[in-house]
């Protein structure tokens, strides 16, 4: 794959070792869908979620792509009252990223990040590399070296 993304570049300019995926899907795909392209758990996929704060703060939130987050607890985990997803329309001026397409990386500025804590099991693992068909699998030791994040449980609870 010749191409790369910023986050691509961004990763390689820290010398930080990635590993780089595509996949032929439409931006609607599921990430239980893209998880399977990738032949990949979907516990090892994150999805990227951007949301605002009563405070009117933008957060961003990374957790795996068949998990639902858990509003209250986002809040929580960021000192909010409540917070809500943004409208898709302001993701890109804000961002610099589209639907589908959106990165814990190199967005336009750095917004307070929390990972899902099952993070924490794993060496590896793959979100959006910022761009509709390209992921970046990335250890999260590494991915501390590039942005500050902290690991809380962030997603609803299943019965």
């Amino acid at each position: 794959m010749d191409e790369k993304t910023n986050v691509m570049r961004l990763l390689e300019q820290k010398k930080i070792p990635y590993k780089s995926h595509t996949y032929d899907l439409p931006a609607s795909t599921s990430g239980a869908e893209i998880a399977e392209a990738l032949g990949e758990d979907v516990s090892r996929v994150f999805k990227t979620l951007v949301t605002v704060g009563k405070s009117r703060r933008n957060y961003v939130f990374v957790i795996p792509v068949a998990e639902e987050l858990d509003l209250k607890k986002a809040a929580k985990a960021v000192g909010e009252k409540s917070i809500e997803m943004i409208k898709a329309k302001e993701l890109l001026p804000l961002t610099g990223y589209i639907h589908g397409g959106c990165s814990p990386i190199g967005m336009k500025k750095f917004f307070k990040t929390t990972i899902h804590e099952t993070v924490k099991d794993l060496d590896r693992f793959y979100f959006s590399a910022g761009k509709v068909g390209f992921q970046v699998e990335v250890s999260p030791a590494d991915l501390a070296k590039i942005i500050r994040y902290q690991t809380v449980d962030l997603t609803v609870d299943r019965d």
